[in-house]
């Protein structure tokens, strides 16, 4: 390694973007919004101080997730949030090179997925972009030892997109990505709320009901919360009392989709490999994994050990800053995962 490097690990997620520079850790942990001025076209602010202004801006401003399912829906904004991103994690000087970037990517995506994610950082100053798949990312940040025969199992439920897979030999056996994860969680809750007691709620408020008495399986003690919100009638404030038993009846289909897509991947896993992870267990990464009893309830569901991965949230970040120390050995641009799952099927 050159003592230039600057190399970053990016796992760039719908709700939030963690940066790893090479010899230094997690540098940049941010939501992943953006605020500009609709006149002039002016980023105002990046993540945190972004996310504050969803639902809060006056006429010019817009808050906005460029984001979605774990997809790039607008272009020019990721750049724009990955070029101030950038900017922080490597503290460029005049004589530092441009950062080659490890950046991680749901398992569903398509060749044309990848491709806007590679423009994009290069876009934002990378020198050279390489892909990985989350979910080995995700294996990788949280200890898992894949570089033997020995499979593994990751779940690694995020913002908007859930990435299951099977691990073993450094890469991914078996994966299945579904667009069932943080964000349908929450508006599954805001419908809720609408519909069941006449309130409008925002994203935000969504999230600390999930976050809070939020629960996909059933416990012991019932928690509640007030939520304050728009009524829907009148347009007055209006604070309403939810309880975790209901919230538990409003999460449970989305849980059991996971859990559902989960048994549809041990499945297509051979036999050999179901009866390493059945010793090994799975292992639950990312933010929304932390929500409570999804760890119990898919070993309900699967007979199989399921553990929370210590930091869950910043497995994905750790894993692309592990992949950079064999970045030489890692083949550039996109890693079209769709079309090799093709040729597999």
């Amino acid at each position: 390694m050159a003592i230039l490097s600057n190399d970053l690990g990016v796992d760039l997620g719908t709700s939030n973007v963690l940066i790893y520079a090479d010899g230094k850790g997690l540098v940049v942990r941010e939501p992943c919004v953006v605020a500009l001025d609709k006149n002039t076209g002016k980023i105002l602010q990046v993540g945190a101080a972004a996310r504050n202004m969803l639902g809060r801006t006056p006429g010019n401003v817009v808050a906005m997730k460029p984001l979605r399912d774990g997809i790039i829906s607008d272009h020019e904004m990721t750049v724009r949030l990955l070029q101030e991103l950038f900017k922080t994690a490597t503290k460029a000087g005049i004589f530092t090179p441009k950062p080659r970037v490890v950046i991680s990517v749901p398992s569903g995506v398509t060749e044309v997925e990848e491709r806007s994610v590679i423009n994009a950082a290069i876009e934002a100053g990378a020198r050279r972009v390489f892909l990985i798949e989350e979910p080995l990312a995700a294996g990788l940040g949280a200890g898992l030892d894949i570089k033997g025969p020995s499979g593994h199992l990751v779940v690694d439920i995020g913002g908007g997109t859930t990435d299951i897979a099977v691990l073993s030999m450094n890469g991914v056996a078996v994966s299945s990505s579904l667009k069932v994860a943080g964000d349908a969680f929450d508006d599954a809750i805001t419908r809720y709320v609408r519909r069941q007691h006449g309130v409008i709620i925002g994203q935000v408020t969504a999230e600390s009901i999930k976050i809070q008495i939020g629960q996909v399986f059933p416990r012991d003690e019932e928690l509640s919360m007030n939520v304050k919100g728009r009524d829907f009638k009148t347009g007055m404030p209006k604070v309403v009392t939810l309880t975790s038993t209901e919230i538990y009846e409003v999460l449970r289909r989305p849980a059991r989709q996971i859990a559902d897509e989960v048994l549809a991947v041990l499945e297509q896993t051979s036999p050999e490999l179901v009866s390493d992870i059945s010793e090994n267990g799975i292992t639950l990464t990312g933010g929304c994994s932390q929500i409570w009893g999804m760890a119990e309830l898919l070993m309900e569901r699967t007979g199989i050990d399921c553990t929370l991965a210590d930091d869950p949230d910043s497995c994905t970040a750790y894993g692309c800053g592990k992949s950079l120390s064999w970045i030489n050995h890692m083949q550039e641009g996109p890693i079209n995962i769709a079309r090799r799952r093709a040729m597999r099927g």
